[in-house]
């Protein structure tokens, strides 16, 4: 039986993401297991330019690649000292990406398992201060001669991996190169327990940086393999990549019901407004119903864009939708249309009206919009879900106080109840928003029987 055989590669590239970048140089080091068997390295023309910042960090300057080989060139020479092998690098999901992106672009289709040494020292060799290539061959007394070029670092990559063999006596890289092994897909920073804890329960997961701040949260129907596929595939744009360079660690917290791990979601996004989070932006209401009273005395109904800090008494995701509620209320309490403004000029204000002959009584129109007011908070309903918990000894509950999202939390499941606002003290506050209630609504509306205690909503 043939010996496994690892193939340890750096490479030099213009920029951070396979798909936007180029490889300007490359080192492949076969190693048997036992030793180096095989060296080959060679600066490669990019056929772009190579960013000032890339040359003050590696010294490879468009002079030096002018001669060099093109990838194309180089391609079948790649692949034949990496097929059969495993793939090691440090950070190895990079070096892995870039590789596998221009072989790809050269007609070659290719695959191989992988092994990051970042991940294998900080199994083998955990509680260092630092996992870098550089700060790792001074801590290890590791020589590193030519560092940020292909062929120095794949040098001391090659040594570190060597002593990995040694150090490793608990079979470590044997467990990290199997084709089913988490190690092949999770990112270089993330430590395996982080994932392993995740339970296939429904919920919502963090994704944390290296200062342990929240860069991302998701929900999920099952924890496990949600948080998974974000790291299958090969997406080289340079967001997911520097996304996965930047996940540090994990943690979640499991929910009930779909439901309470959306509602959990939207609110934690909300709050913490995490770096790669954007989805849920779109779902800002841009647009307000608002009231105002002009110096003649005369109140005004108007819709206007929404600002961070303007209260309104309604909210709408479309101007549309906002026109077409204050036409129905004006037409329904017979207010003078003079005084219902259904937008804002460039600066901000409410269109004015010229005409100013014959007016309403002040006192009279001011009641109108007074009854229209009081007609559109008091129509809203409120209402509780009752729903399973995340054990038979409890259920969760979400509070819907006059068409606004209150809060949610969990009840023993032996707790009755005899007036509606005593669910209020079992729930956490939540910042209510469209989207909260769109989901809240269209729940209520698809299992009825889980809807308690409903007030002046008309079915």
């Amino acid at each position: 039986m043939k010996k496994q055989e690892y193939a340890i590669v750096d490479i030099e590239t213009t920029g951070g993401n396979a798909g936007g970048s180029r490889i300007t140089e490359i080192a492949i080091i076969i190693h048997n297991g036992t030793m180096v068997i095989d060296r080959w390295e060679t600066l490669v023309n990019p056929e772009k330019e190579i960013p000032l910042a890339i040359f003050s960090l590696t010294g490879i300057n468009n002079e030096m690649v002018r001669d060099a080989p093109i990838f194309d060139d180089i391609a079948e020479k790649v692949l034949e000292m990496l097929t059969d092998r495993i793939f090691v690098a440090h950070n190895v999901n990079f070096d892995y990406s870039f590789v596998r992106h221009q072989l790809e672009a050269s007609g070659f289709k290719w695959t191989a398992r992988k092994l990051c040494t970042v991940r294998a020292t900080r199994k083998i060799k955990s509680g260092l201060g630092s996992y870098s290539l550089g700060r790792l061959c001074h801590s290890l007394d590791i020589p590193l001669i030519n560092q940020h070029r292909a062929g120095g670092d794949a040098d001391a990559t090659a040594i570190l991996f060597s002593r990995l063999l040694q150090w490793d006596l608990e079979g470590e890289i044997e467990k990290m190169i199997k084709k089913t092994s988490q190690d092949q897909r999770l990112p270089p920073n993330l430590p395996p327990n982080d994932f392993e804890q995740l339970p296939e329960k429904a919920g919502v997961y963090y994704f944390y940086d290296q200062t342990r701040k929240v860069i991302y949260i998701g929900k999920a129907i099952n924890l496990k393999k949600r948080v998974a596929s974000h790291f299958s595939g090969h997406n080289v744009t340079p967001q997911r990549q520097n996304f996965m360079r930047d996940i540090h660690g994990i943690s979640f917290e499991v929910c009930a019901t779909e439901l309470m791990a959306l509602l959990l979601e939207c609110t934690e996004i909300k709050k913490l407004w995490p770096t790669y989070n954007r989805a849920l932006k779109r779902f800002d209401p841009k647009y307000g119903l608002y009231e105002y009273e002009a110096r003649s005395g005369y109140r005004y109904l108007a819709i206007g864009k929404l600002g961070k800090f303007q209260a309104c008494i309604e909210s709408f995701n479309s101007l549309y939708k906002g026109i077409n509620i204050l036409r129905s209320l004006a037409e329904q309490f017979g207010i003078d249309n003079r005084f219902c403004n259904y937008g804002m000029d460039d600066h901000g204000e409410f269109i004015p009206k010229p005409d100013r002959t014959n007016l309403p009584e002040v006192e009279q129109h001011n009641q109108q919009v007074e009854n229209a007011i009081d007609f559109l908070v008091k129509n809203r309903p409120s209402f509780a879900i009752i729903d399973k918990g995340r054990s038979a000894e409890e259920r969760s509950c979400i509070w819907v106080e006059k068409g606004h999202f209150y809060g949610m939390g969990y009840i023993a499941a032996d707790i009755g109840f005899t007036d509606p606002s005593e669910i209020k003290e079992y729930v956490t506050p939540c910042r209510s928003n469209q989207y909260s209630m769109h989901l809240i609504l269209a729940y209520a509306e698809k299992y009825p029987g889980k809807v308690l205690f409903k007030q002046n909503h008309k079915e």
